[in-house]
């Protein structure tokens, strides 16, 4: 999600307007990205704890691994923001630009979408050879470990096999209410803790769909210039079919 703050102001702006119903914009929230934002809970106090103990990764490089809206890349910006690491999209990887990428610390995200790529997967290989013989640190992201990427690159595939990894696990009811309240903050709307607490009794139960969630109750709130109560949050899910 571009980072925008024109965008979520403006996007307060016409909540606050009287515009017609057709003339609702879908604009892009700015999304928080600090450490301070990030919360922790037991399903990823491991994987927050290795990230901070990056100068000790075994081989100078670690494979992140949980579901879309986990946290992956959140967790990728706090250590760019630790290290002074650079973040790319595994999916873009051109290798002529390798030598560059690979002068310091560099987090690697969407690894596991790559599989079958030849050009990706080649300057992966050699991204990877480079950032660790230079003695950097590296960072790879993945919805799912290695052994399932299916990589057609053999040499490839058994270096990534052989990173140490940490997982973000599924959310529990407090940090699933936090990424709730953080996803409404990031499109500059304040929640009431019982349009929380009701969202958590009937939404499904993943980041990507409380993301999911929180852009449809948004949109739905200034197409109908309404508040978002639980009256409407319960319109919402009915005519989504979210609900678990």
């Amino acid at each position: 999600t571009a980072c925008c703050i024109g965008a979520s102001g403006t996007a307060q702006a016409i909540r606050n307007s009287s515009l017609p119903e057709q003339l609702t914009f879908d604009l892009p929230a700015e999304p928080a990205l600090g450490r301070g934002d990030f919360f922790v809970s037991p399903g990823n106090a491991a994987a927050v704890e290795t990230i901070h103990a990056w100068p000790d990764w075994p081989q100078g490089k670690l494979v992140l691994v949980g579901p879309p809206g986990a946290g992956k890349t959140h967790l990728a910006h706090v250590w760019a923001t630790l290290t002074g690491a650079r973040i790319v999209d595994g999916r873009n990887l051109v290798e002529t630009e390798v030598d560059s990428l690979a002068d310091g610390p560099i987090a690697v995200e969407h690894c596991d979408s790559i599989a079958g790529a030849a050009a990706q997967e080649q300057a992966l290989f050699h991204l990877h050879n480079l950032v660790l013989a230079r003695g950097h640190r590296l960072l790879l992201t993945a919805a799912v470990p290695p052994a399932r990427w299916r990589l057609t690159l053999p040499d490839l595939s058994s270096r990534v096999q052989g990173s140490a990894m940490a997982t973000l696990g599924p959310p529990d009811d407090a940090l699933l209410a936090a990424v709730l309240v953080k996803l409404f903050a990031d499109r500059q709307i304040m929640i009431e803790p019982t349009v929380i607490a009701y969202l958590l009794s009937r939404m499904e139960r993943s980041f990507a769909g409380a993301g999911r969630l929180v852009q449809e109750l948004d949109l739905a709130a200034l197409a109908q210039r309404r508040r978002i109560t639980r009256a409407l949050a319960s319109e919402v899910l009915d005519k989504s079919g979210q609900e678990r």
